[in-house]
């Protein structure tokens, strides 16, 4: 969960080999996109898949939370805007 009311993402850890991370990376740059997008693509996936009624409704306020932080920011990141264009 989000440390205070206005921080509704975060940066987390997770133990990744280097030279898997690294060709993730540039196969996902090959791709157009970038690899936090991807893993939060799949991560929306996955919940979506395999997800209880509970962690659907969680799903659907973070997408509720990173719709209004892109209002108040005006909208999605540049690069983002370019890809899904």
């Amino acid at each position: 969960m989000a440390a205070d009311d206005k921080d509704h993402t975060f940066t987390t850890k997770f133990r990744i080999p280097k030279r898997l991370w690294s060709a993730y990376g540039t196969a996902a740059q090959r791709q157009g996109t970038d690899r936090s997008a991807d893993l939060v693509d799949h991560v929306r996936a996955y919940v979506r898949e395999h997800g209880d009624e509970q962690e659907l409704a969680e799903l659907a306020a973070a997408e509720e939370e990173l719709a209004a932080r892109r209002a108040r920011k005006g909208g999605r990141p540049a690069k983002a805007k370019e890809e899904s264009a």
